[in-house]
């Protein structure tokens, strides 16, 4: 990064060290840190629709949007996550090859020659051409939807059960004021349920925060990544040769993980205790209790 550190054999000591941290691949290694934190700030709500979609469908009346909602909770959470972070993108990038491969080539050529799927250049995800960012974005935007479907199946049943867990007298009051069912649905279900979600909610966010090292496996250059590249003793990512360091590495990526989860529950706590308020549950009762 600086100009004294052009030669790496000529450093010693305390100026090594802060030229090794502050190479270009260590600048890679911190962004990656941001690479975290954007998946998680981008799957999260889209993990969440996905999931209250899922529950709307499993309570619809419509037999065929039921059976997909119960499929798709069911299903998804009873094969491993793995399997499914794999799965996605590939059939997520094929699908739209061979789509862009019957549009913009000939589309009498079949993909499957052999083993091997083989569309026209054309047709490729991204273009050969394209630069690397593109290829970057478009490796993270396939991880994203694979989190999302995932997670999003995890989010279904924890809002479906909460759904079913606000009082039945509640909704039939609504009703008996003359609510329609949709009326119902918006005013008392929806912002009753949060109540009894956020438990499993808070339960699945941790659980999404553990998994974001995932990202590793689908070939997107995350912290793990870095972590073991630059943590080798020489690879060909940096010029610095030292000692195997990546037991330093991973310590670090322990403690940010370990702020991220502390952090987190310190924030979920507050928001119970503030959907507690007036609620005819334990932790309802027990702030009353308090402020009796």
């Amino acid at each position: 990064m600086f100009a004294s550190c052009a030669d790496p054999a000529s450093l010693e000591g305390l100026q090594w060290l802060m030229c090794y941290l502050t190479s270009g691949t260590h600048l890679l290694f911190y962004a990656s840190f941001g690479t975290v934190l954007l998946l998680l700030a981008i799957t999260a709500p889209i993990a969440l629709l996905f999931g209250f979609g899922g529950a709307m469908a499993s309570r619809s009346r419509i037999a065929p949007l039921r059976w997909f909602g119960q499929v798709y909770t069911s299903m998804v959470r009873g094969i491993p996550d793995i399997i499914f972070f794999l799965f996605v993108p590939i059939a997520l990038d094929q699908g739209l090859e061979y789509l862009r491969h019957k549009i913009l080539c000939d589309s009498n050529q079949s993909v499957w020659q052999g083993n091997d799927f083989v569309v026209c250049a054309a047709a490729k995800l991204p273009l050969s051409t394209s630069p690397q960012w593109v290829h970057q974005a478009y490796g993270f935007g396939t991880a994203v939807v694979a989190f999302a479907i995932v997670f999003g199946a995890f989010a279904a049943n924890v809002l479906y059960g909460a759904m079913n867990a606000v009082p039945r007298a509640q909704l039939e009051t609504a009703e008996a004021y003359g609510m329609s069912p949709r009326q119902v649905t918006r005013r008392v279900l929806i912002p009753q349920m949060w109540t009894y979600a956020i438990p499993g909610l808070s339960n699945l966010w941790m659980i999404l925060i553990k998994a974001t090292p995932l990202l590793f496996l689908l070939g997107v250059e995350d912290i793990v990544y870095w972590a073991r590249e630059l943590g080798g003793t020489k690879t060909a990512a940096f010029s610095y040769p030292h000692p195997d360091w990546r037991l330093y590495y991973f310590l670090a990526i322990l403690v940010f993980y370990l702020l991220m989860t502390w952090g987190s529950q310190r924030i979920i706590d507050r928001l119970t205790r503030r959907l507690s308020r007036g609620q005819a549950t334990m932790g309802g009762e027990a702030l009353r209790k308090v402020g009796a």
